[in-house]
């Protein structure tokens, strides 16, 4: 009872005609400060694929111990444009670019290095990589430009290897998290033009949500900074604006239901405010909670995610419901034109929604059936799914660092784009160089630096294979076997290929860790909000089918139209995630109403009415928020566009079955035994409207 009378007195504040004007100006203020304080901030770039207590990160640390540890090779790979052996000429031209390199390079130039079939050649440049990839990209787009201008006639120079590719990814997302915004933008307000249907109303919620993602762009790339986390922008801007458009939603959907109850919109506003805040409080929640289990991941660049995500959908909480309220309050009804809700207005709207519920509650086993069905079909695309993808699939958009690789490929051992490093100890470093040369694949291993003590040696590694392809991966393991047991040399293996091997046992671990967290928080959340063991239970385990489901479809709608034939390492972890905790939304959507509609009428019929009531508004909900998540496919990436197929599946997956079929068929077969250990039990509601009566819902 305290609690309601709280809720009451905040909403009857934020909506008050004085009260509306000094939050929405509070509001202003506190979001005017906090821009300021924070405004200079800059997110951390991403890094970190790989755990951070793995051999290959090991490795990486131990090379800064070596002088002009700084310095990496990138590959100016030559090949003619018609396709043919090199000529004395072309070998010529290729010596007469070295000065050109050389502006850029910080070693000498060695090469031109040509391939067994004379085909193409190799000009190895070593450069000084930047304190991340952006800074590296600046490099590598320099030595580029220099050598577009001096390119001899007839040859096709491509620059690729480990410092080229890193410059890549950075390169991609030049003005794409702006793009990412502009489009998100777009959607969000084309869907909340035809949800409302009205030239006015959609700019309010859009205003609040655009501003809340600035600022929290602005807060979480502070708090990025401060705690060392690396983390995707574009990600966090979806988020943001994905939950921020499903809050104003609910709260916009509610207020229009009390317009159709009372001439007093501030009371009507006030209403729908406090019978809103604990669904939208507890899917918050649900989904903050879930991602700050991401603390516990080893992969630096999913742990980097969880925090500033959760601080961002905080401000998205925030400014729903203490900015949105008052904002709406000072407009009054007519925000609303040209539809304006007035009282005793016939809610036809609402028959379609009835309807299918009706029927379902009809037919539960049927609907259940079939409904499960759809998820075991869905699910059925698991079949034949790999995880993991090589550096020319992570692109959508081919670069030329890739590219360069291919040809490289044709002609060299491919492994000479990235190869691998093995630190050891001096003493035994010859050892570890034989027994380096001796697995199966190596091309080539002998020693490349000592530090400045000479206590440890660096030895580099080609193989034969591509790297990140299966059996270079394989190898990884056999040098491991091979180097580990020389006594004394204490050697650890390391570069690109052995940081995605490492990277993709660190995922596995993650998900195994991180899925029964996020499937324990959503779990108790349901529970302090339905007071029950039955219905979280049940609940659970459909959100996790239709989030299974979703992956599945996703991983073979990823095979099958975009030619991708394996998932990126992160995205059954992050899919997984935003599935379940997402889907939990619409599940508290629903059920928090209809818990409230069953103390009125039974809970057979009041899952009736739940639906009646919220599904318009989840409908439209789940469509906003897939089409944002889709819009993630204009990011260059292909991690980050599977990410936004597979959730934006599954949104409307959950939205247009789960919600809509198998909740209602589950809540109509187990009647009030749902809510075990819990009772209904009949209360007046608090509404403008008057409690219904069985007999009345049925009109």
């Amino acid at each position: 009872m305290t609690e309601t009378r709280v809720r009451s007195r905040l909403s009857d504040r934020l909506t008050s005609r004085r009260g509306a004007w000094i939050s929405l100006g509070l509001g202003v203020l506190l979001m005017v400060a906090l821009f300021g304080i924070f405004g200079s901030a800059e997110a951390p770039s991403r890094t970190g694929q790989a755990p951070a207590a793995s051999e290959a990160s090991a490795v990486t640390e131990l090379m800064d111990q070596f002088p002009d540890s700084d310095v990496q090779p990138v590959l100016v790979v030559a090949a003619r444009d018609d396709g043919g052996d090199l000529t004395s000429a072309d070998l010529t031209a290729l010596e007469g670019l070295i000065p050109v390199l050389d502006e850029q390079a910080s070693d000498d130039v060695s090469g031109p290095a040509v391939s067994d079939d004379g085909k193409a050649a190799v000009l190895i440049t070593p450069i000084t990589v930047g304190a991340d990839n952006t800074e590296t990209a600046e490099v590598v787009k320099a030595l580029r430009a220099d050598i577009a201008d001096s390119a001899p006639d007839g040859l096709t120079l491509q620059v690729t290897g480990g410092p080229a590719f890193g410059a890549d990814v950075a390169s991609a997302f030049d003005g794409a998290d702006f793009t990412l915004l502009l489009v998100t933008i777009l959607i969000v307000a084309i869907l909340l033009i035809i949800t409302y249907r009205s030239p006015v109303l959609w700019l309010i919620p859009l205003i609040v949500i655009a501003v809340a993602d600035g600022l929290a762009g602005r807060v979480t790339a502070a708090a990025g900074s401060a705690w060392g986390f690396g983390f995707d922008v574009g990600i966090i801007s979806v988020l943001v604006f994905g939950a921020g458009a499903n809050y104003a939603l609910l709260l916009i959907s509610r207020y229009r239901e009390e317009l159709q109850n009372t001439d007093d919109d501030r009371r009507a506003l006030s209403v729908a405010w406090r019978k809103s805040v604990p669904a939208i409080l507890a899917s918050n929640v649900t989904v903050v909670l879930a991602l700050i289990t991401l603390i516990f991941a080893t992969i630096p660049m999913t742990r980097g995610l969880g925090i500033p995500a959760a601080i961002g959908l905080v401000i998205a909480l925030l400014a729903v419901l203490f900015v949105l309220p008052p904002f709406l309050a000072v407009c009054g009804r007519r925000v609303f034109w040209p539809f304006v809700p007035r009282p005793g207005q016939i809610r036809q709207r609402r028959s379609a929604w009835r309807s299918i519920a009706s029927h379902v509650s009809k037919r539960p086993v049927v609907s259940l059936v079939g409904g499960g069905a759809l998820l075991v079909v869905m699910a059925t695309g698991l079949f034949g799914t790999s995880v993991g993808l090589d550096q020319v699939e992570k692109f959508r958009v081919q670069s030329e660092s890739a590219t360069g690789l291919e040809t490289l490929s044709d002609h060299f051992p491919p492994g000479e784009a990235q190869p691998i490093y093995i630190i050891a100890d001096s003493a035994a470093a010859e050892d570890v160089v034989t027994a380096s040369g001796e697995v199966e694949g190596v091309v080539r291993a002998h020693p490349a630096g000592v530090t400045d003590d000479g206590e440890l040696t660096k030895i580099m590694v080609t193989s034969e294979y591509s790297p990140a392809a299966e059996e270079s991966l394989d190898q990884i393991t056999e040098l491991r076997d091979a180097v580990h047991p020389i006594e004394g040399a204490d050697a650890v293996v390391g570069g690109a290929v052995a940081t995605e091997l490492d990277a993709r046992s660190g995922n596995e671990f993650d998900l195994a860790l991180i899925a029964p967290l996020v499937l324990g928080v959503s779990f108790i959340v349901l529970l302090i909000l339905l007071r029950s063991l039955v219905a979280p239970l049940l609940l659970l385990i459909v959100n996790v089918a239709s989030a299974v489901a979703a992956i599945g479809a996703g991983a073979w709608l990823s095979r099958v139209v975009l030619d991708q034939h394996a998932l990126d390492l992160q995205v059954p972890i992050l899919s997984f995630l935003f599935l379940v905790a997402l889907g939990i939304d619409y599940t508290i959507f629903l059920v928090h109403r209809a818990k409230s509609e069953a103390r009125l009428v039974g809970t057979r019929a009041g899952i009736v009415e739940a639906v009646a009531h919220t599904g318009g508004v989840i409908t439209s909900a789940g469509i906003v928020l897939a089409a944002v998540f889709a819009a993630l496919g204009v990011l260059p990436l292909v991690t980050l566009g599977q990410l936004g197929l597979i959730v934006g599946v599954g949104v409307l997956v959950d939205t247009l079955v789960v919600r809509t079929v198998i909740v209602p068929a589950i809540f109509t077969l187990m009647g009030d035994r749902i809510w075990w250990p819990g009772k209904i039990r009949a209360s007046r509601a608090e509404s403008t409207h008057e409690p219904r009566t069985p007999a009345a819902q049925a009109h």
